[in-house]
């Protein structure tokens, strides 16, 4: 059925290749981890794991940021069968103490000394936790009954027990029925939900997906930077690059993307779209900020790639003068942005909140597809993904094969097929929510199929807003719209049971340096009035109120894949709100 017997069979087989599997930085220069180098440290880790009693269906819980500990301890586990539980280290000690508790994890691996310092009141709360490994030096080798050791100490136990008849044997008692990882969803409220992942839900979701992209294999390079903790980094820049045996480079951080770029020449990268809007708002900024004949340029190379994307989408190539134009198009700007982002960049990948149209259509033209795509973590997680020769901008593709999507009466998106999850771990009634009587799971987001098949997401069925007249207004598009601006890093929308629609903004802070305020809220105000006249007069924001800070990860507002956690903005800025309807 599949290529592969489960995950820990893709491992076996896929690293037996002499070639760069990683890249991470080392004292400031990237060093290269073969798959051979690779192998050994995921070999050394499940024989100590053996060793330390850890066995099929063991729950193993990392807490860290990518790194090359994070995968060696994830094969790792899943050749014996045991089931990985990722952790944010964003996260509060006592959401961290509740995951440990729900998933009965026996061990934990963390890359922190300061998060371990936060968890200590907790441990003695945790009963089946047996040991932590740590990826730095401590002096304690034991607290609360829980036995501390170093990353390196834990290979140490497995280095000569390396046995690869019974590696192998270990990998062939697991099945592809088997449970591979929960992966405990941010929860905006009450406490988060284990997403159950079996061998086949991530092996469906591989192949499916490598049928939709099929331009990826050993010459690919991924640069990993969102959390491997996200099942959409997990699933593109850790098991899909595997499978395809290409190399993965770490970036440092979030916010030396753009330097690691540079530095390692990516050809796939998966993002989120905020990452895309910056890179949009830099690019029109310094456009704007140049001189008049620069400004004519830019935007003659802009119609010009737009010409060329029409024609691409249709399936057709420029000929004639439009091919002339588009190569000097791509000499004389284009080629600057490519060698940007590296000068090797096949496509961009997008998913975990929606991208707006008008960004992926400006990428286009300029020559770099940014492939937008649709799932959750409930899911494994594509649902759908649009592809590099049939492509729609502001919508997320068609279905990838295998998934089977429909829309409810109600308009929700409801989806069947083997990378759906089994459920939440120990949480049958919010099982039986999620997935109905004949196996349809419910997403919660609100969609629509056009002609051509392609799927559009209107918003999350819990956002739409329905105010005091009855009117039912969809935050989403009219959010994506207003953060277009060059003045707007985030905007999100309030009306539901409300007279009109209002709206909390965070501004680009460093652009109203020196301004009163009542000029900054005049300005935005004309700014927010000019980008919302395509809609309804009942669906438009009639007042705001400004943030003094921007929403953070660590503040509880954002998710890990920057999408606004509502129900808390909207708890924690309850006054404001009000005083808008005053």
């Amino acid at each position: 059925m599949y290529k592969y017997k489960s995950i820990a069979d893709m491992f076996d087989k896929c690293t037996l290749i002499d070639k760069e599997a990683y890249r991470r930085k080392v004292n400031g220069k990237y060093e290269s981890i073969s798959y051979q180098q690779f192998r050994e440290n995921v070999m050394m880790f499940h024989f100590a794991l053996k060793e330390y009693g850890i066995k099929k269906n063991s729950k193993v819980a990392i807490l860290s940021e990518n790194r090359l500990e994070w995968s060696v301890t994830d094969y790792g586990s899943f050749a014996l069968g045991a089931v990985i539980v990722p952790i944010y280290p964003s996260l509060t000690p006592g959401q961290i103490n509740f995951i440990l508790k729900d998933s009965d994890s026996e061990i934990l691996v963390i890359s922190k000394k300061e998060t371990l310092k936060e968890i200590y009141p907790h441990l003695s709360n945790l009963p089946l936790l047996k040991t932590i490994i740590t990826m730095f030096s401590y002096d304690e080798e034991n607290f609360e009954g829980k036995e501390i050791l170093s990353f390196k100490d834990f290979l140490a136990h497995g280095k000569n027990l390396i046995d690869e008849v019974k590696f192998k044997e270990s990998v062939a008692k697991v099945d592809v029925k088997d449970l591979l990882s929960i992966v405990y969803t941010s929860g905006t409220t009450g406490n988060p939900k284990g997403v159950m992942l079996t061998h086949e839900n991530i092996l469906s979701n591989i192949e499916n997906s490598l049928l939709a992209i099929s331009d990826l294999g050993k010459d690919d390079i991924f640069l990993s930077f969102l959390p491997l903790c996200h099942i959409f980094e997990r699933m593109t820049g850790h098991f899909l690059a595997i499978y395809c045996q290409a190399t993965i480079a770490y970036a440092e951080s979030i916010d030396t993307v753009a330097e690691n770029i540079l530095e390692v020449h990516p050809t796939v990268m998966a993002s989120v779209p905020r990452l895309y809007e910056k890179v949009y708002a830099k690019i029109k900024n310094q456009v704007d900020e140049g001189s008049n004949g620069k400004k004519k340029i830019f935007n003659w190379a802009i119609e010009v790639g737009k010409q060329v994307s029409e024609l691409k989408q249709k399936g057709e190539a420029p000929t004639g003068s439009l091919k002339f134009k588009y190569s000097l198009a791509n000499k004389l700007v284009f080629s600057k942005l490519h060698q940007k982002m590296g000068g090797e960049l096949k496509f961009f990948v997008s998913g975990g909140a929606p991208l707006s149209r008008e960004i992926g259509e400006f990428f286009d033209s300029a020559g770099i597809l940014i492939i937008e795509g649709y799932g959750m973590t409930e899911t494994s997680p594509v649902i759908s993904c649009n592809r590099l020769d049939d492509y729609k901008f502001g919508t997320v593709g068609k279905p990838i094969n295998n998934v089977k999507v429909k829309i409810a009466d109600d308009g929700e998106i409801i989806v069947k097929g083997p990378s759906i999850t089994q459920g939440y771990y120990k949480n049958p009634e919010a099982t039986k929510e999620l997935i109905d009587s004949q196996g349809w799971l419910h997403t919660g987001d609100i969609g629509v199929f056009d002609a051509e098949g392609f799927l559009k997401i209107t918003d999350r069925k819990k956002n739409i807003l329905v105010t005091a007249n009855g009117k039912n207004v969809a935050p989403q598009p009219i959010e994506e719209q207003i953060k277009l601006s060059k003045y707007i890093q985030e905007i999100v929308l309030i009306g539901d049971k409300r007279k009109f629609i209002s709206a909390l903004v965070v501004p680009e802070y460093e652009r109203f340096a020196g301004m009163q305020k009542d000029d900054i809220y005049e300005l935005l105000n004309n700014e927010i009035n000019s980008r919302q006249q395509s809609f309804a007069n009942f669906e438009r924001v009639k007042k705001i109120h400004i943030l003094d800070e921007p929403l953070t990860m660590e503040n509880g507002e954002l998710t890990p894949t920057l999408k606004v956690k509502r129900k808390v903005v909207l708890m924690k800025f309850e006054d404001e709100i009000e005083a808008m309807y005053k």
